[in-house]
C-alpha cells in the first residue's frame, strides 16, 4: 500500500493541473446531477415486517383513504372562545380557501366535527390529502403556510402538526459554515500557515460536495432521508479536514527536516497515506456494518455515510498532493528543525502531558475511569423512541401545537393508535369492531374509542384510541401491546405505533451490532499493532467512551438538564438508533485517534527498545496533531447542536461529546497512562500468531526503508 500511495504522489505532484482538473470536473458533474435530478429526500424511517408496518400495508391495500398524508391546523382564540361568530368565519372562510387545492381530499370543520376542547378555546382541523405525507408537494405546503396568515392576523393563534413535513433541513447552513470557520482557526493555530490551513478546507469541500451530490442523486434509486444527508455532510467535513491535516502534517515536517518538496509530498501520501486508507477504512466498514441491523433506512444512512468518507479518503491521497505541488515550498515551516530536534524537543504541552500521564499511571487510570462511569451513569435509564413536535423548539410552531392539543384535549392526544379490525366469521364488521371496542375501552390508560369506520368492502374498520399518556410514555407502549394481546383480529399501527416497533426492534439488534464492532476493532487493531493487549485496551477505553456519551445524552437531553443552554426540549426520550448510529461512527473515529497515537509509539519502541520512553515520545510527536484533529471533530460536529431538527441536534451533540470524551480523555490521557503501566508487555504477541498475521505497513516503514538515505528522514 505504501508504495503505490507513493507513486499515486508523485505522480499527482509531476501532473498537478491534470489532476485539479479532474477533480473539478467530477464535482461540477455532480453538483448539476444532484441539483437536476435530485430524488425525493425522505423522512420515512419505516420498519418492513414490523406489526405496525404490517397493518399500515394492509390500509394503503384496502383502506387507502385512511392514508393519505394529514396537516393539522391547531387553533387557540387569543380572546374569548372559538365558537364565537366572528372566529367562525375567520376559520371557515380559511378552511374554504385551503379546499381550493386539488390535492385536498377533505378538510374537517371543527364546528361541525366537534373537535373542540370543553372550554371552547382550543380546537383543531386536519387537511387530508390524497397523497401519502411523504408526497405531499411543495406547492400545498405553501398554500397553507399563506392560508393560515389569515386567521392569525384576526386574532385567532392558528399552529401546525400532522404528519407532514413543512419544512426541510438545511445543509451546509449558517451553523456549518461557523463549525468550518472554527475548523479553520484551529488549522491556522497549528500550521501557523493561512495557505497550509486553507488546504484541508478545499479539500473537505470538494469531497463532502461530491458526497452530498452523490447521495442527493442516488435519492431516486433508494429511500434516502434527511438525516441520512446530514450525517453525510457531518463525516464528509470533519474527516475531510482531519484526513488532510494528517497529510499536511507529515509533510510539513519532512520540509522542516530539509526534503525536497516533490518527495516530501510522495513520502507523505506514503506514510500518513497509508495512515489515512486504514482509518477511513475502518470507518467505511463501521458505517457499512450498520447493515447488520437489516433495518433499510439504517443501512442507507450508514452507506450514505460511507460513501462521503470514501470520496475524502480519495481526495487526501490524489487532489491534496496535486495541491502540496502547487504550493511548492511556500509551505515549509519558518523556524525548521532538525530530526534530531524534534525529536529531542520536550517542551511541548503533548509531550508534557504524555510524560505525566506515564508518571503517575495508577492515578490517572483511575481518576479518568471514575469520571466516565459517573457521567455513564445517567444511561441506566435511558428510554428510546422517535422525538415527535414535542421535541421540537419552543418557539417552533410545530410545538406550539403539541402543547395546545395537550392543554385542550390530554397529553394522548398527540399519539393516537390506528387499531385496525379485520372481520370474522360473522362478516358483519361494524357489529365486530365495536365488540372489540368495548373490549379495549376496559383495558388501562385508554382515554376514548371512537366508533368504527369501514372500508368500501366491509371486511376492515378502523378505531381510533387515544390514551391517557403521551406517545413516549412506557404506559402507551404497554397499551399497544395490550390491543395486540386481545385479539388476533386487531392490529395496531398509526405514528406513535410505528416509532414503538422501530425503537423495540433496534433494541433487539444493538447487541448484535456491538458484538460485532468489538470483533472487527480487535481484528482490525491485532492487525496493525501485532499485539494481543493493545485492541484489548482500545476497545475497553471505546466502551467507555460510549456509555459516557450515552450517559450525558440522557442527562441533557432526556432528563432535562442544562436544556435551555442547548435549546432543548426535555421529551423523556432518545433518538432510538442514536446508541447503534453512535457507535458504528465513534468506533471508526476513535480508531483514528488510535491507529495515530499508538503508531507512533510503537514506531518509537521498535527503534529504541525502551517502551517508556516510547509512549512519551510518541505523545510528543503525534499529541499536537491529534489534538488538532479532535478539535476540527468537535467543532464540525457541535455545530449541528444548534439546528432546530431535535434528531439532528441529538446527533450533532452525541459525537460532539463523543469524540470529546474519546480523543481527550481516553486516547490522549487514559492509553498513555494504561501503556506505560504494561510497558513491555502491551507489545507480546504469542509467536504462533505472529507467523500467521499479514503485515500491515500502516506507517510505511517498508518504503522508507527503502528511500532511505534519499529521504532524509
Amino acid at each position: 500500500m505504501a508504495k503505490f500511495l507513493y507513486k499515486i504522489g508523485k505522480w499527482c505532484v509531476r501532473f498537478p493541473l491534470a489532476v485539479i482538473l479532474i477533480w473539478v470536473l467530477a464535482l461540477g458533474g455532480t453538483v448539476a446531477l444532484g441539483t437536476a435530478l435530485q430524488g425525493p429526500i425522505s423522512n420515512d424511517m419505516s420498519i418492513p415486517g414490523t406489526k405496525a408496518q404490517e397493518a399500515l400495508d394492509l390500509l394503503n391495500e384496502q383502506f387507502p383513504q385512511a392514508t393519505g398524508g394529514t396537516i393539522r391546523l391547531i387553533f387557540a382564540a387569543e380572546n374569548g372562545t372559538l365558537d364565537e361568530p366572528d372566529n367562525q368565519l375567520t376559520i371557515r372562510d380559511m378552511l374554504d380557501e385551503l379546499r381550493k387545492d386539488p390535492a385536498v381530499l377533505n378538510a374537517s370543520d371543527p364546528f361541525e366535527t366537534g373537535t373542540l376542547s370543553p372550554d371552547k378555546s382550543i380546537g383543531y382541523a386536519d387537511i387530508i390529502y390524497n397523497v401519502p405525507a411523504s408526497d405531499v408537494s411543495e406547492d400545498s405546503k405553501e398554500h397553507v403556510l399563506e392560508t393560515i396568515e389569515s386567521t392569525r392576523a384576526a386574532g385567532v393563534q392558528t399552529e401546525l402538526g400532522g404528519d407532514v413535513a413543512m419544512s426541510e433541513l438545511e445543509i451546509l447552513g449558517i451553523s456549518e459554515i461557523i463549525g468550518i470557520a472554527f475548523a479553520f482557526i484551529v488549522l491556522i493555530i497549528t500550521f501557523k500557515s493561512f495557505l497550509a490551513a486553507g488546504f484541508p478546507i478545499v479539500t473537505a469541500i470538494v469531497g463532502v460536495g461530491i458526497g452530498i451530490m452523490s447521495v442527493y442523486y442516488s435519492a431516486n434509486f433508494f429511500s434516502i432521508t434527511s438525516t441520512g444527508t446530514i450525517l453525510a455532510v457531518m463525516l464528509g467535513i470533519a474527516v475531510g479536514i482531519d484526513y488532510a491535516l494528517f497529510i499536511i502534517s507529515r509533510h510539513r515536517q519532512q520540509l522542516g527536516d530539509g526534503t525536497d518538496v516533490k518527495e516530501s509530498i510522495a513520502i507523505a501520501n506514503a506514510t500518513a497515506g497509508s495512515a489515512v486508507i486504514f482509518a477511513g477504512l475502518t470507518v467505511i466498514i463501521a458505517l457499512a456494518g450498520l447493515s447488520i441491523v437489516n433495518i433499510p433506512f439504517l443501512t442507507v444512512m450508514g452507506l450514505a455515510g460511507a460513501f462521503t468518507v470514501l470520496i475524502a479518503v480519495i481526495v487526501a491521497v490524489t487532489l491534496l498532493p496535486s495541491l502540496l505541488g502547487l504550493a511548492g515550498e511556500k509551505l515549509k515551516p519558518k523556524a525548521p528543525k532538525s530530526a534530531a530536534g524534534r525529536k529531542t524537543d520536550k517542551t511541548s504541552f503533548a509531550y508534557k502531558w504524555g510524560r505525566f500521564a506515564a508518571r503517575y499511571p495508577v492515578p490517572v487510570i483511575v481518576i479518568i475511569t471514575l469520571l466516565l462511569v459517573v457521567v455513564a451513569l445517567p444511561a441506566r435509564h435511558m428510554e428510546l423512541g422517535l422525538p415527535d413536535n414535542g421535541s421540537k423548539p419552543l418557539e417552533s410552531t410545530e410545538r406550539k401545537g403539541y402543547d395546545l392539543l395537550s392543554k385542550g384535549f390530554g397529553p394522548g392526544f398527540n399519539g393516537p393508535l390506528v387499531v385496525v379490525v379485520k372481520a370474522g366469521e360473522t362478516g358483519d364488521i361494524l357489529q365486530e369492531a365495536a365488540a372489540e371496542a368495548d373490549k379495549i375501552k376496559q383495558l388501562p390508560n385508554v382515554a376514548v374509542v371512537s366508533p368504527p369506520i369501514p372500508n368500501q368492502t366491509g371486511d376492515l374498520a378502523l378505531l381510533s384510541v387515544i390514551p391517557l399518556t403521551g406517545p413516549n410514555d412506557k404506559e402507551t407502549k404497554q397499551l399497544v401491546h395490550s390491543i395486540r394481546d386481545l385479539d388476533d383480529k386487531l392490529m395496531v399501527t398509526g405514528t406513535t405505533a410505528i416509532n414503538i416497533d422501530i425503537s423495540e426492534r433496534l433494541n433487539e439488534a444493538f447487541p448484535i451490532f456491538g458484538a460485532a464492532i468489538v470483533v472487527l476493532a480487535f481484528i482490525l487493531l491485532t492487525l496493525v499493532f501485532r499485539s494481543i493487549l493493545v485492541p484489548v485496551k482500545a476497545i475497553l477505553g471505546f466502551g467507555l467512551s460510549i456509555i459516557a456519551s450515552l450517559g450525558a445524552v440522557v442527562f441533557i437531553f432526556q432528563d432535562g438538564h442544562l436544556a435551555d443552554i442547548f435549546d432543548v426540549s426535555s421529551s423523556g426520550i432518545i433518538l432510538c438508533f442514536l446508541p447503534i448510529l453512535l457507535t458504528g461512527v465513534l468506533f471508526g473515529l476513535a480508531m483514528d485517534y488510535e491507529v495515530f497515537l499508538v503508531s507512533r509509539m510503537r514506531e518509537e519502541y521498535t527503534h529504541k527498545g525502551n517502551a517508556k520512553n516510547a509512549v512519551v515520545d510518541g505523545m510528543g510527536l503525534s499529541g499536537r496533531v491529534v489534538t488538532a484533529a479532535g478539535l476540527i471533530m468537535i467543532f464540525v460536529f457541535g455545530s449541528f447542536i444548534f439546528v432546530e431538527d431535535p434528531m439532528i441536534k441529538v446527533m450533532g451533540f452525541s459525537l460532539t461529546v463523543g469524540v470529546l470524551i474519546d480523543a481527550f480523555l481516553v486516547r490522549m490521557t487514559l492509553v498513555p497512562a494504561i501503556m506505560a503501566l504494561l510497558g513491555r508487555s502491551a507489545w507480546y504477541l504469542p509467536k504462533w500468531l505472529d507467523r500467521i498475521l499479514p503485515n500491515v505497513d500502516i506507517e510505511g516503514e517498508s518504503i522508507m526503508k527503502e528511500l532511505d538515505p534519499a529521504a532524509k528522514r
